[in-house]
């Protein structure tokens, strides 16, 4: 990043009250206020001036080393002077004299049935945009220190229309260090992709690794890097390592980074080389597509006046390229979701067309016993239940019973097929009939059903070879076979894609009314970089769902949020895990297939369960005693407790008590910016709850990640 500052000048520190002004140039005039007006005196980070350069020192292990980062502000070389651990006597030189270097990619959004902001269904690559490498001019320095964490704010940062600043931040007891571009703009309607990264000479560096597509280990010289800098590497991770010395890997938020697409397809994420977006030196970063899947290509929001941050994550490590990739991976507990006694992870919502693909095999000779990929994926992951969205885009849904029907019984056959006593392969259609809006199906059993009824032809009847058959012909029937079969059906994608508008739009019918309809899916989506939390679209939904359930004139059952996916075909070559969510139900056992799946609808009907990312973890949350999806009778004068069990990979950020009265929602905000790495913790908060009707939590970390329960229903 260009250093726009003065040069070779013996400068004075004149040190106020609250602001020093550092001279960085006497000849020119040119200074470089800062602020430290927000350092605590106890904090275990230690963040002081010495001749022009800033630096940071903090604990990053319990063995007793720490992290050394030394900025420099008088513009003779890179920002970053160095990068090192130290641990008693000893010093590793890790990383210097590299810069930090931001490109902002700017758009224009397009509105689509919307204001322009909840849309999917966007070409933003289909329209002219521009990539601007980020310029510093520090004119402004402010430091500010917590107990366990330090930022050091750096002004003025631009990139074409975007202003801002520019970020470092370290957590006491961690070797990451998070940088963040955060900048705003005045125009209106851009939509925007970042890339970032570290900068240098080429003879500052020595080797450079990353894991590919298949996992195995590429260590190169970076002389040996010639050509497109893009990397589709494994994990989302690029490292820069010293011999003797240690590494310093270059990754993205998990979950955050990724705006929505179709498919999960590993579009080269990283980048290592010289020349990218013009940059004449050696550099190692992420990056994103612009053209995405060449699908839909939303990229992110920006609305005017928003600050926008633009963010990667730094680990520093005394290991190898390998140790330091494998200590990344820590954060996302291996790209798997941690088993929790007591729960079955469930993920749903995916179009893998595996019923038509075995279809195809068939016909043509092939074998079909195998065992696909995507199932693998799934288990690697640690996935318990996999409910699949069959025939969307393929097969024939809409076919009166001479395709359909034997395209469902080869779906129920091959999930069968497929499931184990660990692992069950559920079906599932997104059907997107009669109801309005997208909606999924999810039936406790197999079930045999068309999805259209013509004049004179029954409801119901025996079919020789499938047994019994519906004819659904609309809304009505639709909440018929439901409630016969016990099945649920809930909001794919709620309010934005093609369920703009729903389900507020038939939030009165009675299908939706009944127990049969089970709320909507939550998911990242649209994407907005200003935000400490991703998905906010279906978090107020569930909050408005919530108050609709028990104002005073409701007639409906209560709602939930139960996490989708919603992409196409899966390999393990695909970055699945940046697109992915997970729903912990609250069962000990996992059911037989051939017993059916009831268990699991009951789970979810009964709002046993929460919403994670996969890096926070909720496992208990009461609330006097009573739990998610429970009834909660509130004692005269009393305020109530809440009891929180919670785990990070990350260090946390916050945690929110959210609840409601029928009419408005409340927000209750616990700051958890205490919270080391890989933290475990209980809370316990007094609330008073007094004229509320439902309470729910969410816990979210530095890096957007998050986990939400479902409601706790409180008596009036």
């Amino acid at each position: 990043m260009r250093q726009v500052i003065g040069r070779n000048s013996v400068c004075r520190l004149m040190i106020g009250v609250v602001w020093l002004v550092l001279a960085l140039n006497c000849a020119t005039g040119q200074t470089v206020a800062v602020d430290k007006s927000e350092l605590e005196s106890d904090s275990l980070v230690q963040l002081t001036m010495d001749g022009g350069r800033i630096k940071v020192h903090w604990p990053i292990d319990e063995d007793g080393s720490f992290g050394d980062l030394v900025l420099r502000l008088d513009g003779q070389r890179p920002l970053i002077e160095s990068i090192a651990i130290s641990k008693n006597a000893g010093r590793a030189l890790i990383m210097e004299d590299v810069d930090p270097t931001f490109f902002l990619t700017v758009g224009s959004r397009q509105g689509i049935k919307t204001d322009g902001w909840v849309v999917f269904f966007d070409h933003v690559d289909r329209r002219p945009y521009k990539t601007h490498q980020a310029q510093l001019e520090p004119r402004q320095v402010r430091m500010r220190s917590s107990r366990t964490r330090a930022v050091v704010e750096i002004d003025e940062l631009t990139a074409g229309q975007f202003h801002g600043r520019l970020e470092f931040q370290v957590f006491a007891g961690s070797p990451l260090i998070k940088v963040d571009a955060v900048m705003q703009t005045t125009q209106d309607r851009r939509a925007i992709l970042y890339d970032a990264g570290l900068a240098a000479s080429a003879n500052k560096w020595e080797q450079v690794a990353w894991r590919d597509v298949e996992g195995d280990l590429r260590v190169r010289a970076p002389e040996t890097i010639r050509g497109e800098p893009a990397l589709a590497a494994k994990h989302r991770a690029v490292v820069a390592s010293r011999e003797n010395a240690g590494s310093v890997a270059v990754f993205p938020s998990p979950h955050q980074f990724f705006f929505p697409l179709d498919n999960s397809t590993n579009l080269k994420f990283n980048w290592a080389g010289f020349e990218f977006h013009g940059e004449k030196r050696f550099g190692i970063g992420i990056r994103q597509h612009p053209q995405g899947d060449q699908r839909y290509v939303p990229w992110f929001n920006a609305p005017k006046g928003t600050e926008q941050r633009m963010g990667m994550f730094l680990l520093i490590s005394r290991l190898g390229a390998s140790g330091a990739l494998e200590h990344v991976l820590r954060y996302t507990r291996n790209d798997r979701f941690k088993a929790i006694d007591g729960f079955q992870t469930f993920s749903s919502h995916y179009h893998v067309a595996h019923t038509m693909d075995v279809m195809k095999r068939r016909s043509a000779g092939q074998n079909v016993d195998n065992v696909p990929d995507f199932v693998s994926v799934f288990q690697n992951m640690g996935l318990n239940i996999v409910h699949l969205a069959e025939f969307h885009g393929d097969g024939n849904p809409r076919d009166q019973g001479p395709k359909r029907l034997p395209q469902l019984e080869l779906m129920h056959r091959e999930c069968q097929r497929l499931s184990s006593d660990r692992f069950l392969l559920l079906p599932g259609e997104e059907p997107n009939v009669h109801l309005g809006g997208h909606w999924m199906s999810f039936f406790p059993h197999e079930v045999y059903w068309i999805m259209g009824r013509k004049e004179g032809e029954p409801f119901v009847e025996e079919h020789p070879q499938y047994g019994r058959v519906y004819r659904v012909g609309n809304a009505v029937e639709m909440h018929r076979l439901l409630e016969q079969e016990q099945g649920l059906a809930w909001t794919a994608h709620a309010r934005i894609k093609g369920s703009h508008g729903y389900p507020d739009k038939h939030n009165r019918e009675p299908f939706f009314l009944s127990d049969r309809f089970l709320g909507a899916a939550w998911k990242a989506m649209p994407a907005d970089l200003s935000r400490p939390k991703i998905g906010m679209r279906v978090l107020d939904l569930l909050d408005d769902m919530a108050n609709w359930a028990v104002s005073s004139d409701s007639q409906q059952s209560v709602k939930y949020i139960l996490g989708e996916v919603d992409v196409f075909k899966i390999d393990h070559t695909h970055e699945l895990y940046g697109h992915i969510n997970v729903n912990y139900l609250q069962l000990d056992e996992l059911p037989k297939f051939q017993d059916g799946w009831q268990p699991i609808l009951e789970a979810l009907r009964g709002g046993r369960f929460f919403v994670t990312t996969g890096e926070v973890l909720i496992p208990e949350f009461e609330i006097d005693g009573k739990r998610s999806g429970e009834t909660l009778t509130l004692v005269a004068g009393k305020r109530s407790k809440a009891v929180v069990k919670m785990e990070g990979t990350f260090p946390l950020s916050f945690a929110e008590v959210i609840s409601g009265d029928g009419d408005r929602v409340y927000r209750e905000r616990i700051d958890l910016s205490n919270s080391p790495e890989f933290d475990e913790r209980t809370l316990r908060i007094q609330l008073d709850l007094r004229g509320r009707r439902w309470a729910r939590l969410e816990v979210w970390d530095i890096a957007a990640n998050g986990a939400f329960t479902q409601p706790i229903w409180i008596d009036p």
